[in-house]
This record gives structure tokens, sequence and C-alpha cells, in this order.
């Protein structure tokens, strides 16, 4: 009986995250989730952009599953580390009126990715900057997205990330090209 209940758990999970996607899906551009590495250039561009330049928030909305989250790593006025933690909603109210604003372009300069059946991890080191033709990043840092494939396409499940600093440079095995 427990495995029986369990069994239909997951096909009720499996259910409702396919019949909620669903409708992000058919207004998601195939050609941005139809691979890894396509999924990780959209995410990057659809958050890039100049000063002024208005952000196609609905794409970022379609890359992500339901119940996805954005968190980033860093440190309190304390020297403590925390973890702040966004739906991609949250994370375009917290941070699109600053990136449309002020300009940011953030390119990916290394990956690492890890698969297995349905589900990928991508280590993705970033560069940000201002400009897109600004010559040095005003930060690095690196993106852990987790992924998952439903059969038809690649869906973001989390990106959580840190920026560089002193006390935790990116290591060199993240750089090499």
């Amino acid at each position: 009986m427990t495995k029986l209940l369990l069994t239909l758990s997951g096909a009720i999970f499996i259910g409702t995250f396919l019949l909620s996607s669903s409708a992000e899906a058919q207004r998601t551009d195939m050609a941005d989730v139809e691979s890894i590495g396509s999924i990780i250039t959209a995410t990057y561009d659809v958050i890039s952009g100049s000063a002024g330049e208005e952000r196609d928030w609905d794409r970022f909305r379609g890359l992500f599953a339901e119940g996805a989250t954005l968190s980033y790593v860093g440190r309190d006025e304390d020297g403590a580390y925390s973890r702040n933690i966004w739906t991609p909603n949250g994370y375009i109210e917290s941070n699109g009126v600053s990136l449309e604003r002020n300009g940011f372009f953030e390119n990916e300069i290394h990956q690492v990715v890890e698969s297995y059946g349905m589900i990928a991890h991508v280590f993705s080191t970033y560069e940000s900057r201002r400009r897109e033709d600004d010559t040095a990043p005003f930060a690095r840092g690196i993106n852990s997205f987790q992924l998952m494939n439903d059969g038809n396409r690649w869906w973001v499940v989390s990106i959580y990330w840190q920026s560089e600093g002193a006390e935790n440079p990116i290591p060199s095995r993240y750089l090499s090209r």
C-alpha cells in the first residue's frame, strides 16, 4: 500500500509539473530550450542589455520550471554568508529595474556540464559588465544551474551563484577554455 501511495504521489507531482509548465512552454521559443547549451545561452541573453533597454521578462519566465528558484550567496554586514532566494518573478521584481536602468551584460567564460538521465548540472563561470564594450568586468563568479528535461525541452530548476572575491577567487579549472 505504501509503495502504491508513493508511486501515485510521484505520478501526481510529475503530472502537476507538466500541466503547470505547459502554459509557459506554449509561449517559449523552443530554440531557447532544446539543449543544455541553448537554455544557458538564453538565460544570459535575456538578462543582458544596455541601460534603458527593456528585458523580455516573459521569455525569462518561460525558461524556468514551476517552483524554480534563483539564489545568491553573499556576505552580510557581520561577515556571515547567507543565501538570498527568489522565484523568477521575485528576481524580476528585485533586480529588473536595476538591470534595465544601469545596463548589465553577463557572459559565460567557461562551462562544466554533468548530466545523468533527464537531469543536468552546469557550473557556468561568468563575467558581468555594465556596457557590452567595457574592457574589464565589474564582477565575476560561478552560476550553478540545475536543469531538467521533461522529454520535450530543458527547464531551469535552480540557479545558485556566488561572486568572486578576495577570499574566494575562481579556481583555474573553472577559467580555462
